[in-house]
């Protein structure tokens, strides 16, 4: 088995993918590995808690000294690492110039050569807004060297993986197509690409109606990489849409250019006065005695630091996964920008791929504002309060929860049985009390429907005023 399942939360799951090199848990973040710019050492990478590299194999094939070492020795000896190493075909060299001087078959074959622990086909990335014409061409194309690359791919040892990269544009139904066109394929890796533009645009609800369309299609017994996505503040939310693999060079770029990464957006090293973290690079200087640093020495720094914080955030993810508590991690995290919020409301159209896949018993439910609602466990709540059989004629369902009565009144839940009040979610549902009037509607909306189902029996409300004044609301 390529990638074994060991929890999961929302849609996102913690796995093991077995690659030559070894095991990888994921959700992981792979930092992207340029082996013409000597910045942060490949083999240093370990002690900031990568488990993965990504790096690119157009660019060693293009670099004579770097190509007859890795034909002699193998990527892993290139770069000095013994982890596992994904290498990428020039796919994003061919978006930014238009064109790349190597065929598929070369590039395939050469990451084979090379020992790659995934290889990467030479995919055509259609950037957003492509027309469809072009999508369609592009995408055709993609998976003609797709299944070129299988049958190259598997004339060698089968130890290693094959990554099948989706395209589409922001064409969702091609992307859904080309998907289908994936499972197809004997791969083991399914990667999700040119998003990067959107990701730079803040586009962020783009590339969540990407990814749901992605994942309501392809396998779920392989694992999904979101090409390009190496920022903290994001990890959290597309690791709930369904996303094992990361990969950036962000810490690298970032630093560069003097930009500190953190899990709630990006600060300017010149606008920072106390660093907000704990890392080794941060107790070991000031913000002011870091901008005295040669530039050089500064940018290494701040890498450092940009890699730490990343990782450190990829536990959390994890740890939320184990914990049950992804939706209150993703919700925490979403608030940090306006385009994230924008972005996870795009699950209230995905109820039946959420309940899919989300847990169904868990611990606790912490309501954390109005996007609480679009949890499955809300909408799961009310469909199985309606499957109660209830033999008593009168039936006396209350907003008090002090008072004795066979249901009570919660908001988002609606109707909960006395016997429930204990369980979760409803029972186990801690609520500020000034809640917003959507969990009101959406509790109302269910108490109606507990209603109509029990319409034959006479249903006494004891409500309070405001319990009363959204019910109005409703039946007016």
């Amino acid at each position: 088995m390529v990638f074994e399942v060991t929890a999961k939360d929302v849609m996102g799951r913690i796995g093991k993918l077995h690659t030559p090199h070894g095991v990888v848990e994921t959700p992981a973040l792979m930092p992207v590995i340029n082996p013409n710019i000597e910045f942060i050492p490949p083999y240093e990478m370990k002690k900031y808690g990568a488990e993965m590299l990504i790096t690119n194999s157009y660019i060693i094939y293009r670099t004579k000294r770097l190509r007859e070492l890795a034909l002699k020795e193998g990527v892993h000896k290139l770069l000095g690492v013994d982890m596992p190493v994904m290498t990428d075909s020039g796919s994003f060299q061919l978006m930014v110039y238009g064109d790349v001087e190597i065929t598929n078959r070369e590039i395939v074959t050469f990451q084979n050569e090379i020992g790659s622990d995934v290889v990467t086909p030479l995919d055509i990335p259609t950037p957003p807004d492509a027309d469809r014409e072009t999508a369609i061409n592009d995408l055709e194309e993609t998976v003609r060297r797709e299944k070129e690359a299988e049958k190259i791919h598997h004339s060698f040892s089968r130890e290693n993986l094959l990554s099948v990269p989706i395209q589409g544009s922001t064409h969702l139904d091609l992307r859904k197509k080309s998907s289908e066109e994936a499972n197809r394929i004997q791969g083991d890796v399914f990667a999700i690409g040119a998003v990067v533009p959107l990701l730079d645009s803040y586009r962020f609800a783009d590339v969540a109606r990407i990814v749901l369309a992605v994942k309501s299609t392809v396998s779920p017994a392989r694992p999904v990489h979101l090409f390009g996505a190496g920022h903290p503040m994001i990890f959290a939310i597309f690791t709930a849409l369904g996303i094992d693999l990361f990969d950036s060079a962000a810490y690298a770029l970032f630093a560069k250019d003097d930009r500190y990464l953190t899990p709630s957006g990006t600060l300017k090293l010149e606008e920072i006065q106390h660093f907000p973290c704990s890392c080794p690079v941060c107790l070991k200087y000031t913000p002011e005695e870091m901008r005295k640093l040669e530039k050089s020495e500064r940018a290494h720094h701040i890498a450092e630091h940009n890699l730490y914080v990343s990782f450190e955030e990829i536990r959390r993810v994890k740890q939320a996964i184990k914990s049950n508590e992804l939706f209150e991690l993703v919700e925490m995290r979403i608030r940090s920008h306006p385009y994230l919020i924008q972005a996870w409301r795009e699950i209230r159209n995905h109820f039946q791929l959420l309940e899919k896949h989300d847990p169904s018993a868990k611990r606790i439910f912490f309501y954390l504002g109005r996007e609480s609602l679009y949890r499955p466990a809300v909408k799961r709540h009310q469909e199985k309060v309606l499957n109660i059989e209830v033999e008593k004629r009168e039936i006396v369902v209350s907003s008090d929860l002090g008072m004795r009565a066979d249901f009570y009144l919660k908001p988002a839940f609606g109707v909960v049985p006395a016997e429930l009040m204990e369980c979760y979610p409803a029972g186990h549902a801690e609520m500020y009390g000034d809640v917003e009037d959507e969990a009101y509607l959406t509790a109302v909306e269910g108490l109606k429907k507990f209603m109509e189902k029990h319409r034959n029996r006479r249903v006494k409300l004891i409500l309070d005023e405001r319990w009363r004044r959204f019910l109005n609301e409703i039946q007016d």
